[in-house]
């Protein structure tokens, strides 16, 4: 439920999306609800885009001009009751937007205005989370905060006409390179399109598809995309066409970024985390040869003529981080590397696609983590998952199981849609199958009903506090964060209620996974303002993803301001008071990848959980839950080499986890500040 996943605008949302099924079951499920009707101001002459989610009817983009000369659109789609409904009317002059009117409502059903104009070289914008006027002395673009997905044909229009770039207002630039032609059928049909990729907008590339005339003919991922009307079947051709287009940049990446050791590579000097310990030994040397960790002890002179050697006087040597909460997507490999990330369990993602980015990665195809991969289950019905993994029966619930086991998967994820009888039916298969089992808390159930039927852990720390609200029934919908905003609150934690569930949790072994990171979003960011999860690295992001981070969270009624602050501080203090009764809590982020990881172990300091038992629960912790921890997650001679070098301590600071200089995965070295360079991120 990623904050940054569900950016408004589908340049962002398709930019930032991650997939979460597989493509290879047998039959099409619904929609994830009710498609929106067209409303009657649509003229029927209209060109229409459906808007697919996971290859479903979600929503639709219609286009029109008036005879004023005027463009106008309607963009809307439904995701599990949340979605956009946007009306924009827009002017040109030279393929440029010189008057946009935006307005209805966001993701999360707050009310939109945005407005551009550009008048004799002045340039004026507004939307909720920007104001703002500049002097516009060359043809720039200006890129809606809330658009419609034609826009983005627009943008590759009009940087085609200038060169192949184009100035974007507020600011960065974008570039665009024409990179193939795809002839394809439908309903007896024939449409030669032409793929772009267009930069600037994200991390890597955003592809858009025009027809010869150069409209929009589709844009975005098996995630989300807007295609064509009547063009809906061919979403998977253009989906492989794309994907094949990434893993060709990746494998040039891969060639370029990954600096494999002749011979031994020799760390020196370093002071070392110990994560069995959690404290710190200085002066230590680690020798790494082939994938492994070949020694570890006090440093000596001698050391320097040992191989090819990195000097680490002043530096930390710490275990790879992982992240226990991850879809993983394009980017991420890199964002994580970067950050120290060299393992993610992926909670839910495109069986096929995971599968074969596990290869790529492992061949040295790609860059990317170590992956561990949980399966999703969820029930159908009006607000089911985004996944085709459906069970509504006891049938359907063994073979959803006994399918991620004979993938090898570990773990199962239950949704909020699995039908509350069907939940001991899972956990049954999935201990035939020595498989762990985590979720959500299926809608209608509390947490400790979900704990004594057998979790072995729960996802995010809203579904921690809504056990003390069992009045709370629906939460397939929104009210599963907002009714946590609204009374997390006024929780007693000291309340017997309270310590009866964290004794429960305890007594069970049930493991948290609280990915506080977004939950702050959702409840202290607000628009205007880069939320304090982000403001120490907004600065170095591309210029549109920094756009993203000022659209706030979750809209706050009037007056519930200090009450949304609050009712975070309380999910704080819950997982603090989880913690300090023995329960063990995983870093996960479900978020951007990376920087999400770094603010999320912030913020168990700021709970009050030590920060050298922070880098612990991150690191061993993480591999110890997996059964990994023999070869990964600690330091030590005859482990897997994954380890990364702080420019600090974040055993004493924790903040210094954003200092990462370089990281060694499987025994390659990476260089934080290049993989990020290839991103578009500054360096610190």
């Amino acid at each position: 439920m990623s904050q940054r996943r569900l950016i408004l605008g589908l340049t962002l949302a398709i930019s930032l999306a991650t997939s979460f099924t597989s493509r290879s079951e047998e039959k099409s499920q619904d929609a994830q609800g009710p498609v929106p009707a067209i409303p009657a101001s649509v003229p029927a002459e209209a060109a229409f885009h459906s808007v697919l989610m996971m290859g479903n009817l979600a929503g639709t983009q219609a286009s029109w001009k008036t005879p004023d000369g005027k463009l106008h659109f309607l963009f809307q789609y439904n995701d599990r009751g949340r979605g956009p409904q946007l009306f924009t009317d827009m002017k040109l002059s030279d393929g440029l937007p010189i008057s946009t009117e935006t307005k209805g409502n966001d993701y999360f059903k707050d009310q939109v205005e945005e407005h551009f104009s550009l008048e004799k070289q002045r340039a004026h914008w507004k939307n909720k989370g920007e104001q703002g006027e500049m002097v516009v002395s060359k043809p720039a673009f200006y890129v809606g905060m809330f658009s419609p997905p034609e826009e983005l044909a627009m943008l590759t229009c009009a940087a085609l006409a200038h060169g192949g770039r184009m100035a974007l207002l507020p600011e960065g630039e974008a570039g665009v390179q024409r990179v193939g032609e795809l002839t394809l059928t439908a309903n007896g049909k024939t449409e030669k399109v032409t793929q772009y990729a267009l930069s600037g907008l994200d991390f890597s590339p955003t592809y858009i598809w025009l027809d010869s005339d150069k409209n929009l003919f589709a844009s975005g991922t098996m995630w989300i995309m807007a295609i064509r009307k009547g063009w809906e079947s061919v979403q998977q051709q253009i989906v492989k066409v794309q994907t094949d287009t990434d893993t060709k940049r990746a494998l040039n990446l891969a060639k370029k970024l990954a600096h494999k050791p002749q011979g031994r590579l020799v760390i020196y000097n370093a002071n070392l985390f110990d994560a069995e310990s959690a404290s710190t030994r200085k002066n230590q040397t680690v020798v790494v040869s082939g994938q492994r960790i070949e020694s570890v002890a006090p440093s000596k002179e001698s050391d320097r003529g040992a191989g090819e050697v990195i000097d680490a006087t002043g530096r930390t040597v710490i275990p790879g981080i992982w992240d226990m909460h991850a879809h993983v997507s394009g980017n991420d490999g890199l964002l994580n590397l970067a950050a120290g990330v060299t393992t993610v369990r992926d909670l839910a993602n495109d069986i096929d696609e995971l599968q074969a980015r596990r290869k790529r990665i492992e061949e040295g195809l790609e860059i990317g983590t170590r992956i561990i991969a949980a399966g999703i289950i969820d029930g159908p019905g009006p607000y089911q998952g985004p996944t085709k993994v459906l069970a509504g029966t006891e049938a359907e619930a063994r073979a959803a199981v006994q399918k991620y086991a004979a993938l090898g998967y570990p773990q199962v994820k239950l949704y909020s849609s699995l039908k509350p009888e069907l939940v001991p039916v899972v956990i049954d298969e999935a201990r035939k199958h020595g498989m762990r089992v985590s979720g959500h808390i299926p809608a209608t159930m509390t947490a400790a009903e979900c704990v004594k039927l057998g979790f072995n852990e729960i996802q995010h720390a809203n579904f921690l506090v809504l056990n003390f609200m069992p009045d709370v029934k629906e939460t397939r919908t929104p009210a599963r964060f907002t009714e946590p905003a609204k009374r997390a609150a006024e929780i007693d934690l000291k309340s017997p209620q309270v310590q009866e569930f964290i004794k429960l949790l305890k007594d069970r072994q049930v493991a948290i996974d609280p990915t506080l990171n977004i939950l702050e979003s959702m409840l202290a960011d607000r628009p205007g303002e880069v939320g304090e999860g982000f403001a120490a690295v907004a600065t170095r992001m591309p210029a549109q993803i920094r756009r993203g981070f000022l659209t706030g969270g979750l809209p706050v009624p009037e007056g519930m301001d200090r009450r949304y602050r609050d009712s975070f501080a309380t999910m704080l203090k819950l997982v603090k008071a989880a913690y300090d009764a023995g329960i063990t809590v995983e870093a996960g982020t479900d978020s951007l990848a990376g920087f999400a990881l770094d603010r999320e172990l912030e913020l168990y300091v700021k709970a009050g959980i030590p920060a050298p038992q922070v880098l612990q629960l991150a690191t061993l912790g993480a591999a110890r839950i997996m059964k990994r921890d023999k070869e990964l997650g600690s330091i030590a001679a005859g482990k897997l080499a994954d380890l990364a070098i702080v420019d600090g301590d974040p055993s004493s600071s924790i903040s210094d986890i954003r200092k990462m200089l370089s990281v060694i995965k499987d025994g390659v070295r990476y260089e934080s500040a290049e993989l990020y360079r290839e991103l578009g991120v500054a360096t610190q």
